[in-house]
């Protein structure tokens, strides 16, 4: 019931507005919205979408687990350990970073730890 007396409301109500007003009105409507899908198509013509990553040319052997790893340091610090040494111990696992030999450490950045010696 509320529903069909709000339909005849808008029908009585459309029905007092001008046809040519209301025509006018539609045409102004569409016109807007072309031009508005019109604008968003152009801000995406401009982007193409699409990137690329460039890798080094010889990349550094990076093991990524203990059990392939012998060298290990974190990621936030600028030294590297062997995994039994007590510097070791205190990086949390999240922030490890483990590399194969103390040559892929040092080719990285890192630094061996004065307190930590080969085993």
């Amino acid at each position: 019931m509320i529903i069909a007396g709000l339909y005849q409301k808008c029908k009585d109500g459309i029905g007092r507005v001008p046809q040519d007003m209301l025509s006018i009105a539609i045409l102004v409507l569409a016109a807007s919205f072309s031009f508005g899908l019109g604008y968003l198509a152009g801000l995406d013509a401009g982007r193409t979408g699409t990137f690329s990553l460039e890798m080094a040319s010889d990349p550094l052997p990076l093991a990524t687990t203990a059990e392939t790893g012998q060298i290990v340091a974190s990621k936030n610090g600028t030294k590297y350990y062997f995994p039994g040494c007590a510097g070791a111990g205190r990086i949390s696992d999240a922030n490890k970073v483990w590399f194969a030999s103390a040559a892929a450490a040092a080719a990285a950045g890192y630094a061996p730890a004065a307190n930590c010696t080969a085993p």
